[in-house]
């Protein structure tokens, strides 16, 4: 009896010298690198709603529960807590590996190393020790200390099952602007030197891509979408005196279209022979146009009344027909604006998206109806911040450099919008943004967050313009056209 009384002390004594290192090593792991547990932490589906709070309580619950465990009287008690620490950690990575596949470990030193299933094997032995230890301690009988374990099993894994789903809720429907970034999501496949920083895109289908150019609005340079071959071509249009500003070309199908919002007139031809075919005069004045088939074209304009920012369609028939919607975009400041934005045409949806500039939002629109519902970008500003000013003496109003830009450029393909923002969400360094550019992801259908990844930019490029189409996302970088592809795909739709 007294021999088994005394293996029972050492096998208590080793298992409590176990838990002190872990506990002490991990708190002091995360705490030496505090700054990088929180970032793990903000990216986790469990917990990054409240990433800053947990990173505090953790490392500070493990080193409580390690001193009691060094002190005799307090140690029966203490091996309960570690075993409840080690349910909750055990249930959060069993929750990880089966809704997640992106989410750093957030254990600091070492442990970082293992795997996400040598970890959960890792917990699962830590928890069988802190049983073993309750049982070898001569203290309550064997059906309390059974009932004590298993309510703390239920607790345990009720506390962290309720933080993901809070976390969940709020980092995708009511976002603290925290971003969740997985691993490595796109790899970089070529870049194109283009010698020039004027190009943009005009159009992007299953073969190729389109590339206008400010400097030479006639000429189109088509390159495929490997990057491999390229070539260029020159419209032939009228012979017509306007006074043109700044001619666009957008492309669509076969189709393409030459404008110049100032001017009363767009041109439209065939990409078989880049001739224009027809020209329609007395359109609209627009500041963006976005084909929404060759025969109807979505367009961003102004309402002469009131100079609000508006949007409509043209039907190309064999007259223009012109439809000006005005209650579709919302402003509360100056109607111009605030409700300055981003107009994208979704294919696979058949949907216009309009994304703010300097608010938290973004219309999703049936261009036939006009239904539209309203979804929120993870960005916490919900009312424009403008720097307005009026010139005295012509009335003209312009934006001053207070204002704040919240998303700056966006394209979409299948069920998914990416937005490029260069602002910092929570817990993202500031040197993060000189090097890198942002891509926020949501999923249009369900109107909801789903992560972010960023796009490299070496020398301090400047991010241009992007365009995504199927598993490829393009992007303009000063003189170069960049090809990414999504390594771990979302879920078109």
């Amino acid at each position: 009896m007294i021999f088994s009384i005394k293996y029972k002390t050492i096998a208590v004594d080793t298992i409590c010298v176990l838990f002190v290192v872990l506990f002490v090593y991990a708190a002091v792991s995360k705490l030496l690198d505090f700054d990088v547990f929180v970032g793990q932490l903000a990216q986790s589906p469990l917990l990054s709603a409240f990433a800053y709070p947990i990173a505090l309580l953790v490392p500070t619950v493990e080193i409580c529960i390690a001193v009691l465990l060094m002190i005799s009287k307090f140690r029966y008690f203490a091996l309960f807590a570690s075993y409840l620490l080690m349910v909750m950690f055990t249930t959060y990575i069993l929750i990880i590996l089966n809704f997640s596949d992106f989410i750093p470990c957030s254990c600091g030193g070492v442990l970082e190393k293992l795997s996400w299933t040598q970890h959960l094997l890792f917990n699962i032995g830590f928890i069988i020790l802190s049983g073993a230890a309750i049982f070898c301690i001569p203290s309550d009988s064997t059906n309390n200390k059974i009932t004590i374990l298993a309510i703390l099993l239920v607790i345990g894994v009720g506390v962290v099952s309720l933080l993901f789903v809070l976390s969940e809720e709020r980092t995708h429907r009511n976002n603290a602007f925290i971003r969740r970034y997985p691993h490595h999501p796109i790899i970089t496949l070529d870049t194109l030197d283009l010698t020039y920083n004027s190009y943009y895109f005009a159009g992007i289908d299953s073969s190729s891509v389109y590339l206008g150019n400010y400097t030479s609005p006639l000429k189109i340079l088509k390159v495929c979408r490997d990057l491999r071959d390229t070539v260029h071509y020159q419209i032939e249009v009228p012979r017509l005196k306007m006074p043109y500003r700044s001619t666009i070309i957008n492309i669509i199908g076969n189709a393409f279209f030459l404008s110049d919002g100032t001017v009363p007139i767009i041109h439209k031809g065939n990409t078989k022979d880049w001739r224009i075919d027809t020209s329609y005069h007395k359109v609209p004045y627009f500041s963006k146009l976005m084909p929404i088939t060759p025969e109807n074209l979505g367009i961003r304009t102004l309402k002469s009344e009131t100079q609000q920012t508006i949007l409509g369609t043209i039907a190309l028939k064999d007259s223009t027909e012109i439809s000006l919607k005005q209650d579709v975009l919302t402003g509360s400041i100056d109607g111009y604006f605030d409700r300055d934005g981003i107009l994208v045409l979704n294919k696979e949806l058949n949907s216009l998206l309009y994304v703010y500039y300097y608010k938290n939002e973004y219309e999703n629109i049936n261009p036939i109806t006009w239904d539209k519902s309203t979804h929120k970008t993870i960005d916490t500003i919900s009312q424009p911040i403008l720097d307005i000013s009026t010139n005295q003496t012509t009335g003209r109003k312009s934006l001053g450099g207070k204002s704040v830009m919240v998303n700056r450029l966006a394209a979409t393909y299948g069920n998914l919008l990416f937005i490029n923002s260069n602002r910092l969400g929570r817990y993202e360094p500031d040197e993060s943004s000189e090097m890198k550019s942002i891509i926020d992801v949501y999923d249009i259908v369900e109107g909801i967050y789903l992560l972010s990844f960023t796009i490299d930019r070496y020398n301090k490029e400047q991010f241009m313009d992007f365009q995504v189409f199927g598993d490829d996302i393009y992007v303009l970088m000063a003189e170069d056209l960049r090809h990414f592809r999504i390594k771990n795909k979302f879920k078109w739709k």
